[in-house]
């Protein structure tokens, strides 16, 4: 699903070169529930933003679902992102003066879809998330953790291959940081491809695996135990 090969990411002004990424590999399956940790500045946000299709990588080689990005011009990255790609942000990102279908609703637009599939998608996802029931609601209207499960239904209508997910229960206290953790849990049963940023062990434990990134580089790939990797198959 994604597979980045000696990846490097330098970022230059007139004096000073900073090595945010160098000799960086990873591979990430489909089906896969991938977590990422490591300390400030160690890369994480790089990595992902690359990942994402957000930021160009400066040598190196990333293969996205058998895609390979490098030398894209920027639309056809905004179509590779579009298609395949779906991300959960720590801030929710909601619009507060729309509700929660229309929220949904927003980037399908972008993507051209006509009302009629618009509509599906949408109940489709709020299902999924367990509201269906609130979908004229605002997000003032919810908890935080409502509304993250907002926020992973809006990724979720696109359909996407690989959910890229920063910190997604940065915001939330335990006990909503654990409903979102086992909302996400089951999409990935369901068979979407899970990479997901965080700082809080628990959470990391429970996925699949664990990738450690220190000083740009990858520094172990931790296999967790089998009782935690879930009951699904990964297919390579």
């Amino acid at each position: 699903m994604l597979r980045m090969q000696n990846l490097s990411k330098v970022y230059r002004t007139h004096m000073i070169e900073t090595h945010a990424l160098r000799g960086f590999d990873i591979h990430v399956r489909q089906g896969e529930f991938v977590t990422v940790t490591g300390p400030s500045g160690s890369g994480k946000t790089s990595f992902l933003n690359i990942a994402g299709l957000l930021e160009e990588f400066t040598d190196g080689q990333y293969i996205l679902d058998g895609v390979n990005v490098q030398g894209m011009d920027d639309n056809a990255r905004s179509r590779l992102r579009n298609e395949k790609l779906g991300f959960i942000f720590q801030g929710f990102n909601l619009i507060p003066d729309l509700s929660l279908f229309d929220n949904v609703d927003v980037p399908l637009r972008y993507r051209g879809f006509n009302r009629a599939e618009r509509r599906e998608r949408i109940e489709d996802a709020l299902a999924k998330v367990g509201l269906a029931s609130r979908m004229k609601h605002y997000p003032s209207e919810l908890s935080g953790g409502q509304q993250q499960r907002v926020a992973i239904a809006r990724a979720l209508a696109g359909t996407p291959k690989l959910l890229l997910a920063d910190e997604p229960t940065g915001n939330l206290d335990t006990q909503m940081a654990r409903g979102v953790m086992e909302l996400l849990e089951d999409i990935n049963a369901q068979g979407t491809t899970i990479l997901m940023v965080t700082h809080d062990p628990e959470l990391a434990l429970r996925s699949q695996r664990n990738v450690h990134i220190i000083d740009g580089q990858v520094s172990d790939l931790v296999q967790q135990e089998a009782s935690l990797a879930g009951s699904h198959a990964v297919r390579a």
